[in-house]
């Protein structure tokens, strides 16, 4: 098992909340909630302001500790802020209003959290919440400048209905966005400067308007590697087919969403050639119908018995055999293999005819292992080895596939 940090990244981490006097202050309650199921010790620090929308006592009850107070508090003869800044592994300022961001990029501290944040050398991360022309005026965007070439991250803000009534962008970003930011902020960015590809999920192959050929995966074994891979501060490119789950917001991670076999062989060869690796997850289909009926099949005139199938493109064959006409080393190619038996019989006659380094294989028959759960276990194939790993959430799962990728491209990059 990885340690409950890799799995959860935020578990065991200290973070300081700041929030500012915005009608949107009561969502940090939200946030407060989800980072602590995440396993984080939070703390509060509103602004004097904030306190006139979400009361002090309402922060402490939802994070089991006192709110960061006054600027000038002193207890038991220590600056709770100075502290706070030397315990807290980030701090996350959500509302944080255009006085509030105006404040930061001046260093003013006549709160305890512009304080806090004045003597805090780790991430920081912000999420705007004001009226649109607010943060469209250029004085906002200087400071928003400023801010962001200081190393702040923001999230947001988004369009939506404000506190006026009007539309617009200002309204703070969704509360899994800020607490996905938070995740990435505290991670090791071992990653940072890989360029990665990565298909997910499955791709469909239509018959008529109405009827098409699939297959039950789900993404999420090729989700986890795209969210964990830019955790750790790869750039990916998530290619993927219809998933059965959300894209978060993870910074680095830019999903692009194809249907067929062919959009997704275009769209990853595309991105391959500028990569560092390429991790091959998706279940693409192995066929298409010859012909896309313009008309709904009728079963009562045969025509469902009459569907020709051609076999569709193999990217990952694609792949090898360009690298190896070119004689490169890179990308470095991950496949994947969904069996149902004969796991490392397979794993090795597909390792061997489609020219990738590694091939991930697992039993999709195995109880906690297939379709439709957030467990695996998976066969890691070299061509001189194999290796289980243990029965893993998919998370952990896709944790240890990382490691060998990243061990991959270190290998090809020096023999370069």
């Amino acid at each position: 098992m990885l340690p409950p940090s890799m799995q959860t990244p935020l578990f065991g981490k200290r973070v300081l909340v700041g929030v500012g006097g915005s009608i949107a202050a009561y969502r940090a309650c939200d946030v407060v909630r989800r980072l602590r199921e995440l396993g984080a010790i939070v703390r509060v620090a509103p602004t004097r302001a904030a306190a006139a929308f979400v009361t002090p006592m309402t922060f402490e009850a939802l994070s089991g500790m006192t709110c960061l107070g006054g600027v000038l508090d002193v207890a038991h003869g220590r600056i709770p802020h100075v502290e706070e800044a030397h315990a807290s592994d980030l701090v996350l300022v959500c509302a944080a209003t255009a006085d509030l961001m105006a404040k930061m990029a001046h260093g003013l501290a006549d709160e305890a959290l512009l304080a806090t944040l004045l003597a805090f050398p780790g991430p920081v991360v912000v999420a705007p919440a004001m009226e649109s022309h607010m943060w469209s005026h250029a004085a906002t965007q200087a400071n928003v400048a400023t801010l962001r070439s200081r190393g702040v991250h923001l999230v947001g803000p988004v369009e939506g209905v404000l506190a006026s009534g009007r539309s617009g962008a200002g309204r703070m970003a969704p509360v899994d966005d800020l607490v996905e930011a938070a995740a990435w902020a505290v991670c090791d960015k071992d990653l940072a400067g890989t360029q990665l590809v990565i298909t997910a999920g499955p791709t469909v192959e239509d018959l008529d308007p109405v009827r098409f050929l699939s297959n039950r995966s789900s993404g999420r074994m090729g989700l986890a590697l795209a969210v964990q891979a830019a955790r750790r501060g790869a750039q990916v490119s998530l290619v993927h087919g219809p998933l059965r789950i959300a894209v978060p917001a993870v910074p680095g991670l830019t999903p692009i969403a194809v249907r067929s076999a062919a959009e997704m062989h275009e769209e990853t060869t595309k991105r391959a050639a500028r990569s560092d690796a390429a991790i091959l997850c998706a279940a693409v289909a192995d066929a298409r119908p010859r012909t896309l009926a313009k008309t709904k099949l009728k079963k009562s005139k045969g025509e469902l018995t009459r569907v020709e199938l051609v076999p569709t493109r193999d990217i990952l064959a694609d792949l090898g055999a360009a690298r190896k006409k070119k004689k490169a080393k890179r990308p470095v190619l991950v496949g994947f293999a969904a069996e149902t038996g004969e796991v490392l019989a397979y794993a090795r006659g597909k390792l061997a005819h489609k020219g990738c380094d590694l091939i991930c294989a697992n039993d999709v028959g195995e109880a906690g292992s297939g379709f439709d759960v957030d467990t695996n276990r998976m066969l890691l194939v070299w061509p001189t080895e194999e290796r289980w790993l243990p029965h893993a959430s998919k998370d952990e799962v896709a944790w240890h596939i990382l490691d060998e990728v990243k061990a991959l491209v270190a290998r090809t990059t020096r023999r370069r």
